[in-house]
């Protein structure tokens, strides 16, 4: 298998602006999506679309469309599995001192000074957010210069003040790393999403980056937090979450599609990472639905 290796992904804003703005409409393939990070805040909003949101340590499935705030050098992966005939995301990335070091700390900053901070963990907004300031961030591409500063530190101030959102990482893994160490993680991360419905064995994954086991596992568990066998039972179990909303398949058949191989392990894998049953998450789908 081939492994992309750009995970410091280095941007450059149009010339003569400060803050670069892109949409996709596209369809976009999930396989291009890869783990990476990068010195710029990045503020992304999906208005019709479905994937998984896989941030830091935080993994989640989204269907139809979200809001969120990507602090400086924290990991994440592309967004939208898929996007609907009109859906779009929008994406808007930024230095946190893309005005000058001073104006940051100008009293009149310090409210976005403060979601800059908390931006390090990965904030997602809630729905009233998102159908207030959506639109506002799309409009920023039918705007250059200083009207579009303006627009966009009108959004930042909103973002500021809210109190409709939540807080992705708790603890947060922000990569102040070297290319080789990113390297390494994105390796990683590429191959659990490529094989995390067969069993990986602590070997085969050392194996893939050059490290024996011991050094890997220590490795892993100082740079994410976790340890390695957390992040596949994560991935599984997103994966599961997947098929309870967008299949007819049973529970059960759900737990082996994952790659687990014990029902009641399943369902205490589940319950931990998402705070409920897989029953019970069926269940409340089935409402939203409705």
């Amino acid at each position: 298998m081939i492994i992309k290796k750009p995970t410091l992904e280095k941007l450059s804003p149009s010339f003569g602006s400060s803050i670069l703005v892109r949409q996709h409409v596209e369809k976009v393939d999930k396989n291009n999506a890869f783990w990476h990070f990068h010195p710029e805040i990045e503020l992304v909003y999906v208005n019709k679309g479905q994937g998984k949101t896989h941030i830091g340590n935080h993994l989640s499935y989204f269907n139809n469309s979200q809001l969120i705030l990507i602090g400086a050098n924290l990991p994440h992966n592309g967004f939208t599995d898929r996007l609907t005939a009109i859906g779009t995301e929008t994406i808007v990335q930024f230095k946190s001192d893309f005005l000058g070091t001073e104006f940051i700390g100008v009293p009149e900053m310090v409210n976005v000074s403060s979601l800059f901070d908390r931006a390090k963990k990965g904030i997602k907004f809630g729905i009233e957010t998102k159908q207030k300031i959506g639109p506002k961030i799309e409009k920023l591409l039918e705007r250059d210069g200083l009207k579009r500063v303006l627009k966009f530190l009108e959004i930042l101030d909103y973002l500021a003040t809210t109190s409709d959102y939540t807080i992705l990482n708790a603890d947060g893994i922000a990569l102040e790393t070297n290319p080789q160490d990113s390297d390494k993680i994105n390796i990683i991360y590429k191959y659990v999403n490529a094989n995390f419905q067969e069993h990986i064995t602590l070997d085969e994954i050392s194996d893939k980056v050059s490290m024996t086991v011991p050094a890997f596992c220590r490795y892993f568990k100082k740079t994410t937090g976790k340890t390695f066998t957390q992040l596949v039972n994560e991935y599984r179990v997103v994966h599961a979450t997947k098929l309870l909303n967008e299949s007819q398949m049973s529970i059960a058949d759900i737990c082996f599609e994952c790659g687990f191989n014990n029902f009641s392990h399943f369902n205490k894998q589940f319950n931990e990472v998402t705070g409920k049953s897989a029953s019970n998450y069926r269940k409340e789908i089935k409402l939203i639905i409705q």
